[in-house]
């Protein structure tokens, strides 16, 4: 097993590889290729192709080919959530901050920021991005399972050695792995070291939304992260958590973070999906 942080989030790879030289290789090659990712598409640094649209001030940005893709991404989730899911809804986070804390903040203040909200004011036509001035991207929303599929690519690509990639409860597999049958999943409870559910995964990937660890409570009211871009406020009567299996983690992720942005139609609508899952209403 080895060990990383990247995306706020702790990190790991577990490997059946033949030697601790080989499991140290592969756990590089994983490592190297979360942390290119999040130092091209992190929000919160510098120089890299999401400041430089963040910062373009109504200018078009013309992209790269993997910008573009993930963009292509988020345009389809836009209009399967109905607009729920935006990645310019970010410029949220100004006034939200999920510590756990009880910081609610005022009507004024969200209404402010509404007016740069909206992924239909722009202008997205492969390659080139035009954002209203004061309009921001956060590709937080797809980023970490995308990254998980990216390493998982490369670990098959270096050989047949089974491999679990978890980037914080977003997890895949290259395969069974050869000591058992499959690898031993733990769906977290709320209790802190706790399961509530133990899976077996043979092939493919989980992702799980939820608000176990980020979220504001006030007054006896629990404010999920999950926020609906056209008022500003958390989804009404969303789940507490729900996790899915799919192919591939971006599957899984998106199905996943939809179902959440339908708040009391969760189930009805992971129901209505091919692909197992599992929805808690509370902690």
């Amino acid at each position: 097993m080895a060990r990383f942080q990247a995306m706020g989030s702790p990190c790991e790879l577990l490997t059946e590889a033949p030697s601790e030289v080989d499991a140290r290789a592969l756990a590089t090659l994983a490592a190297d290729e979360v942390w290119r990712i999040e130092d091209k598409f992190s929000r919160y640094l510098e120089g890299n192709v999401v400041n430089h649209i963040n910062a373009a001030n109504g200018a078009t940005v013309r992209v790269d080919q993997e910008t573009a893709q993930l963009l292509d991404f988020a345009n389809v989730l836009f209009s399967l959530s109905d607009g729920l899911f935006d990645i310019t809804s970010g410029v949220l986070r100004r006034v939200w901050t999920f510590d756990g804390s009880d910081r609610v903040p005022g009507v004024a203040a969200i209404k402010d920021l509404l007016p740069l909200i909206g992924w239909g004011r722009a202008s997205w036509q492969a390659p080139e991005l035009t954002l209203l001035p004061g309009m921001e991207i956060d590709l937080g929303g797809i980023g970490k399972e995308y990254t998980v599929d990216r390493a998982i690519a490369l670990l098959r690509e270096a050989g047949p050695t089974p491999c679990l990639v978890n980037l914080g409860g977003d997890l895949a597999v290259t395969g069974p792995p050869r000591r058992s049958r499959s690898w031993t999943i733990g769906i977290e409870a709320l209790e802190a070291g706790q399961a509530e559910a133990m899976l077996r995964l043979r092939q493919g990937a989980l992702a799980t939304s939820g608000d176990a660890r980020r979220y504001v409570e006030k007054d006896g009211r629990r404010y999920s992260h999950v926020l609906n871009p056209k008022t500003g406020w958390p989804v009404a009567d969303a789940p507490a958590s729900v996790t899915v299996a799919a192919d591939t983690c971006t599957q899984a992720g998106m199905l996943s973070t939809l179902a959440m942005l339908k708040g009391a139609s969760a189930e009805a609508f992971l129901d209505e999906q091919s692909e197992q899952h599992w929805c808690r209403r509370s902690f």
